[in-house]
């Protein structure tokens, strides 16, 4: 894929996902074996119109946004976007707020008080929810670029994806998501005719090594996502051992294990929503790996059709495609 495919990909492939999980949001999972969601819905928990997307993508797009006009990962500005977002609605589908995480919304306020970008996000050990996992793509996808692939992520690469987490969730735990996210990325995008489970194998397999170069401390929380250092055996993990709560590991692995065990972009995507529970962000954030893995075109078109101002977010994958290039 070319760089423009790329990026639509990975930012279109969280956007649909989230989109596909908004209407069924804090359903239970007993509830969508019941009544699979198979396609695109309207109304349910938000009462939002069809093609809807939530925070997630709010935020992700206010990030792309920024560094397409910066040219650059500039966190006050980031910070900036996300405070318009929240008090002026911008980066909304419909010209409202519908959705915020309440870790988001603290750090967004400890920013209006004029607290430093990095010092806004919460780091606490139960400030590990995933609102800075859903909103990672773009950041992702410029250290892709900027920094390429090397035996283990620089020590620049994760100081950037560690502060553009760090905005909202500021625990190593945290942190480590979005650089494992990054890692996984950045495999898929130099593939070389390398299977899944090979590419998502070597890209945990980095940023371990890099983080037992660390401190012990870190190299500890690591740890925390143990079950995917074996991804053979990670995917064969049955369906009720894995999570999809708001939990930031839960999230991450709920992700991977449902690409692991797809076929294509919309089956993973729809197993990723029927887990249930933090139905818009397992689905983004499993959306956006899987809109990398299997291409921008092997989304379904009549998914693409119906989100939301997809002309100007396809304005803000061109004004980045430029940045990085």
């Amino acid at each position: 894929m070319n760089k423009i495919d790329v990026i639509k990909a990975g930012i279109f492939g969280t956007v649909v996902a989230d989109a596909l999980g908004v209407p069924v949001e804090f359903t239970s999972r007993s509830e969508r074996q019941e009544n699979p969601v198979t396609g695109m819905r309207e109304y349910g928990t938000h009462n939002q119109p069809i093609g809807t997307w939530s925070d997630d993508s709010s935020m992700m797009l206010g990030t792309l946004d920024s560094i397409g006009e910066k040219g650059c990962i500039d966190l006050n500005d980031i910070m900036l976007r996300f405070s318009q977002w929240k008090h002026a609605d911008a980066y909304t589908p419909h010209g409202s707020v519908f959705d915020i995480g309440f870790t988001c919304s603290k750090a967004i306020e400890r920013y209006l008080a004029g607290y430093d970008p990095v010092e806004c996000g919460g780091k606490g050990e139960r400030d590990n929810g995933n609102g800075s996992l859903m909103r990672i793509m773009p950041a992702s996808l410029y250290v892709v670029y900027k920094y390429g692939n090397s035996d283990i992520p620089s020590d620049e690469a994760i100081k950037c994806i560690s502060n553009v987490s760090s905005l909202t969730h500021a625990h190593p735990r945290s942190q480590i998501a979005c650089v494992l996210y990054t890692a996984m990325c950045t495999e898929m995008i130099v593939r070389e005719g390398r299977s899944l489970e090979e590419v998502l194998t070597q890209a945990v397999k980095k940023v371990r090594l890099s983080y037992l170069m660390k401190t012990k401390e870190l190299a500890k929380e690591t740890e925390k996502y143990i079950r995917m250092w074996d991804m053979a055996e990670f995917a064969r993990l049955p369906e009720n051992e894995i999570k999809s709560s708001g939990y930031v590991v839960d999230t991450l692995e709920a992700a991977v294990w449902c690409l692991l065990n797809a076929k294509s972009y919309s089956e993973c995507v729809l197993k990723a929503v029927n887990l249930g529970d933090d139905t818009d962000t397992v689905g983004a954030v499993a959306g956006g790996l899987a809109g990398l893995w299997y291409g921008y075109d092997n989304i379904p078109k009549e998914w693409l059709d119906v989100i939301v101002k997809k002309e100007w977010i396809e304005d803000l994958c061109n004004c980045f495609e430029k940045v990085i290039s």
